[in-house]
């Protein structure tokens, strides 16, 4: 894939701004307009895309990938169709075996390739992601309650709490968990591409 213009970075930043979490949207802006650093991945880096269930991370692929022109993976789907199971069972069944076979998959993924990741890979394989460019998808927790709390095709994570509780506490323990994960956050990132398309 080749890159984008300057014109069409704009674009598509434009369009990443719009499609991430609203509640955050805003602040994102602010953000992407003050001074800091200017990460951007290197040549043949592979890109991951991470962060919480419902962050918008699926959403995000194909804006990242044309952004940086390069060919974008969704790590879950291809799971999916190469194994012939869903993983809404999968993670039910044999939580073990998925966490083993997505850690497996993204090892095996072409190098400087776009991919994201489903949302415990972060907290379950910080290890992993050492040599990736790991980009951290925010969503607040307003968000993240209502948007599963309306998605039923989801696995559960905790049966043995309340759907509400488990929501609460997933969130809190990753959020605990991220921390400590080096990522690049998508405001550092949407700053460093903002800036390449204002060179000459």
């Amino acid at each position: 894939m080749s890159g984008p213009s300057a014109d069409q970075r704009r674009q598509l930043i434009e369009r990443i701004l719009t499609a991430v979490d609203p509640r955050l949207a805003s602040a994102l802006r602010q953000e992407i307009a003050q001074p800091g650093p200017l990460p951007l991945p290197a040549e043949g880096q592979t890109v991951v895309i991470a962060g919480h269930r419902a962050a918008g991370k699926t959403r995000l692929l194909p804006l990242v990938s044309a952004v940086l022109g390069r060919p974008g993976v969704d790590l879950d789907a291809e799971l999916s169709r190469r194994s012939g199971r869903s993983l809404r069972d999968w993670v039910v069944e044999d939580t073990d075996g998925f966490r083993s076979a997505e850690r497996s998959l993204l090892l095996e993924l072409p190098r400087g390739s776009v991919v994201s990741v489903g949302g415990g890979f972060l907290s379950n394989h910080p290890d992993a992601l050492h040599p990736y460019y790991t980009l951290l998808v925010p969503v607040s927790f307003e968000t993240y309650r209502e948007r599963l709390l309306a998605d039923t095709t989801r696995p559960r994570l905790r049966p043995g709490m309340s759907l509400e509780g488990e929501i609460s506490t997933i969130y809190e323990q990753r959020q605990v968990l991220h921390a400590r994960v080096p990522t690049v956050s998508l405001a550092d990132f949407l700053r460093a591409l903002s800036s390449l398309g204002s060179q000459p």
